[in-house]
């Protein structure tokens, strides 16, 4: 029964929000304001007003390929989900939690989501793990857009 009340409780707040979130026009601001939120491509905070939000699944990229290759075909995955669910892109996204099985390839994601951020980086979390959902696979990349920015 605990469960239960628990799940409903989650969904009712995910509703809540949802509907915080809904109105037709959005805008989305990024706070990063100390040296390390910029080092490590990463906001603090990201505020939205309005727009519809999309809750993106966990998203690999094709397994026993490099870690980079992996993260390039996430990020297009992620890109394409987006616009598919009503969005512009990547530049809709305002959260991620990404799984990585080795931390030595945080850099190398840094390096990469500066690129394809530039500079209004979504809030995250990276999270190093044994292993993912298959054998190969380097990272994962969950998420959260909210369509209708500016």
């Amino acid at each position: 029964m605990a469960q239960f009340a628990t799940a409903t409780m989650a969904l009712a707040i995910g509703a809540i929000f949802a509907t915080l979130l809904s109105s037709a026009s959005m805008g989305k601001d990024c706070y990063a304001p100390d040296s390390l939120a910029q080092r490590r491509a990463f906001s603090r905070a990201v505020t939205t007003e309005g727009g519809k939000v999309i809750w993106l699944g966990g998203q690999t990229g094709a397994p026993n390929t490099d870690f980079e290759g992996q993260v390039r075909q996430i990020f297009s995955e992620l890109d394409k989900n987006i616009k598919a669910a009503g969005g512009r892109g990547l530049e809709d996204m305002v959260t991620m939690t990404v799984f990585i099985t080795d931390v030595r390839n945080g850099d190398r994601l840094t390096e990469i989501r500066k690129e394809i951020f530039k500079e209004c980086f979504p809030a995250s979390a990276l999270i190093t793990v044994t292993a993912l959902a298959a054998p190969g696979l380097l990272v994962e990349i969950q998420g959260i857009a909210v369509s209708g920015g500016k």
